[in-house]
């Protein structure tokens, strides 16, 4: 390709934050080196596809967008495709014997090569093992909302769960400097972010990997006090990492909203032991009691795995009977898919598919009760949202501090306020899982 031409870029960026984190940098390289990123499919020359491999429905995706693009380059449309991320990672002799008509292919360790593989400049096989760092993420071009941002923490797993195949993907543990974490805070916060989402595969985790007394607890410390940020939030959490320190850390950090994603998977404590999750129904019920007496008006989001390997009538039953009870702010609940090299791929009792997707249903019924009934309670009560501007319906929307961005329920005004800005607002009723919200006050910066 002619080097001196800018290449017009569209780009499909699937799974999870931390993968959009990934696309957000190598989006940065391209229009440093002076490509044209952002184009629309029918406008570009080449399509830049970041996929995600986690489990069976997020691979089906990434090929259901490769074969879109391919088939775009086989009409004339663009005249090249390039892979990136996790599926590459994971399996790229078969992504390649199945789709030789990929231009490039680069896995989620070889992102600073986009611009050899998107111009064709440079080698356009690269799949390399993990990185014995976390990349720094500083210099993104970031495809979220000015006013908030995802900040990662840390790269790779070391829980091991018997069901998952991050550490296979994304290699184990190592955690950025917290030198590094906070010079990327305050870049993204002078960009205008006022909500810093962290992330990571297991949050909690964060600095057991590096020297000295450096944990999460430390490090909210030394982000609140980063003038000009206003909201920071706890994502991805593994319970077992919930210390008292981090916990009164949360309480003690003026700036960390009260809200918690603790992904618990089950309750059993069979089936817990099985996936390897390293706590019980006791611990678990005893760190939600610590959460709520220490931060009382928090909101806790979790998820769920029901058709476990072995998971019996009764043990789904004590699931469902914990979610009534527990009460749950948000849940997400996910059928088991059966991954290739994991240890729970090769266990005895494989539930059906058809009974896993029942009882997904039923749980979600179950939840969506807990939900409408706390919504219901929040009618009358006053509120601070953060707005986040137009929907693509053209409703404005907001959040409150207990809805974390993409992935929980939202607030709908009834009028528009400037995205960014912070309002005082009345429920005045509830749609389905989102509120209605009446601003009563001024907006504040």
């Amino acid at each position: 390709m002619n080097d001196q031409q800018p290449l017009r870029v569209a780009v499909v960026s699937l799974g999870c934050p931390k993968n959009l984190v990934d696309t957000e940098k190598m989006l940065a390289l391209l229009a440093q080196s002076g490509q044209w990123v952002g184009a629309r499919m029918d406008q570009a020359d080449v399509i830049l596809i970041n996929t995600c491999a986690f489990i069976a429905p997020a691979r089906q995706e990434s090929m259901q967008a490769i074969r879109r693009a391919l088939l775009a380059k086989r009409r004339g449309q663009v005249r090249r495709v390039v892979v990136a991320g996790c599926l590459p990672q994971k399996q790229s002799a078969q992504l390649e014997r199945r789709y030789p008509q990929i231009d490039a292919v680069i896995g989620v360790f070889d992102r600073d090569r986009i611009v050899q593989a998107v111009t064709g400049s440079g080698p356009v096989r690269r799949v390399s093992p993990p990185s014995q760092a976390c990349h720094s993420d500083l210099g993104r071009l970031r495809l979220t909302p000015r006013h908030w941002a995802y900040l990662r923490l840390s790269e790779g797993c070391d829980n091991r769960c018997a069901y998952c195949t991050i550490p296979s993907i994304r290699g184990p543990l190592r955690s950025k400097p917290m030198v590094d974490v906070l010079r990327e805070a305050r870049e993204l916060v002078a960009d205008g972010a006022v909500e810093l989402n962290l992330i990571a595969q297991d949050t909690a985790a964060y600095g057991r990997d590096l020297p000295g007394r450096c944990d999460l607890a430390g490090l909210l410390a030394r982000l609140d006090k980063i003038d000009g940020l206003r909201w920071i939030r706890l994502m991805y959490a593994h319970p077992a990492g919930m210390s008292d320190r981090l916990i009164s850390a949360l309480a003690d950090c003026s700036k960390a909203v009260p809200y918690l994603d603790l992904p618990l998977q089950h309750i059993n404590g069979r089936l817990l032991g099985l996936m390897r999750r390293r706590y019980d129904r006791r611990q678990v019920e005893e760190l939600i009691r610590k959460l709520r007496r220490r931060l009382p008006n928090i909101a806790l989001r979790t998820s769920f795995i029901v058709g476990f390997p072995g998971e019996t009538r009764g043990e789904f039953k004590e699931l469902l009977e914990f979610v009534r009870q527990a009460r749950f702010d948000a849940a997400g609940v996910f059928t088991y898919s059966r991954e290739a090299g994991t240890p729970a791929a090769r266990m005895g009792s494989q539930v059906s598919p058809a009974t896993a997707a029942a009882r997904r249903r039923e749980l979600m019924l179950a939840q969506q009760e807990v939900v409408m009934s706390a919504n219901a309670a929040r009618v009358g009560k006053s509120l601070e949202v953060l707005v986040d501007g137009p929907d693509g319906s053209g409703r404005c929307v907001g959040r409150h501090a207990g809805q974390a961005p993409q992935i929980d329920s939202l607030c709908l005004l009834e009028k528009p306020c400037p995205a960014g800005s912070f309002i005082r607002a009345r429920v005045s009723g509830t749609s389905g899982y989102d509120l209605l919200i009446r601003p009563t006050g001024g907006i504040r910066d």
